[in-house]
């Protein structure tokens, strides 16, 4: 019905006289009409903004450009959610294929958000041993932790993860480790999130199927091959953290999307009550 309206404006303004700045105005807005039925939201945006610019004082056509502009916002909005709805319904059934493979550690009563990880790397399958260690919450958010056990602390802080033909990728320091004594074992653990790993994940991923070194710094240093099962674990996790981080943006984008409708919305409903009461 709006549509209407203004498209009722542009057609009385092109047969109408006067010194044909309202008319030339009103061409672009019907080129902005165009754009907008077409669904090229861009182009009719453009054609909007050139009134201002190009007819400052056709006020007639940039008063109706602004309430287009409102119409394309909208449009261009409600386009966005049914594009995030359907990549929603993709990740979401890519997630229900393979999560079924992944063991979810979560203590409701502590806990609000769980973390999956590959069988092999529970930590009851992997007490007394030094390796690297992957999980993903629920939310998408991945993590590596580098654990040393042995007779005598290293004290270290960092990984290197070495390929075959020389090529590594190196952590920062962690930001979060710790340090403990089990039994006479000593048990260190390095936490880094994925993002500000070194690109250290990232590496493993694309190397997952050769032979790899792991060398934990610190203190001292200490050498250990990475198993196959765990370059598998960090293959697996690293694509369910992919699709659960998809997931999580598009979430985050469609809220921002319906908090935008809803504004335009009052907007738009407020200016035709103003329109009214005049």
């Amino acid at each position: 019905m709006k549509k209407l309206v203004i498209l009722s404006f542009v057609s009385l303004l092109l047969v109408s006289c006067g010194d044909g700045t309202e008319k030339k105005a009103a061409q672009k807005l019907q080129s902005a009409l165009q754009a907008f039925d077409a669904g090229d939201f861009n182009l009719a945006k453009t054609e909007i903004d050139s009134i201002k610019i190009l007819y400052p004082k056709a006020f007639n056509a940039r008063k109706e450009g602004v309430k287009l502009m409102q119409q394309v916002e909208l449009a261009e909005q409600k386009q966005t959610v049914a594009y995030l709805d359907s990549i929603l319904s993709s990740k979401q059934a890519d997630f229900e294929a393979i999560k079924s493979k992944f063991v979810l550690e979560k203590d409701t009563a502590y806990q609000e958000i769980g973390n999956y990880f590959w069988p092999t790397q529970t930590v009851e399958k992997n007490l007394h041993r030094s390796y690297l260690r992957f999980q993903v919450n629920e939310r998408g958010v991945m993590s590596m932790t580098s654990i040393y056990c042995g007779s005598s602390n290293i004290h270290h802080l960092a990984v290197k993860v070495i390929a075959p033909d020389g090529t590594f990728a190196e952590t920062p320091a962690s930001n979060d480790s710790y340090e403990t004594t089990n039994l006479g074992e000593k048990i260190e653990k390095a936490d880094y999130l994925l993002g500000q790993d070194g690109n250290v994940m990232g590496f493993i991923y694309f190397n997952h199927d050769k032979n790899l070194k792991v060398e934990c710094l610190g203190g001292k240093k200490y050498t250990t091959t990475m198993s196959a099962s765990d370059r598998q674990a960090l293959k697996e996790t690293y694509e369910l953290s992919q699709i659960l981080s998809a997931i999580e943006q598009a979430k985050k984008e469609k809220e921002e999307a319906n908090l935008k409708i809803g504004f335009i919305s009052r907007k738009i409903e407020e200016d035709q009550k103003a329109n009214l009461s005049e």
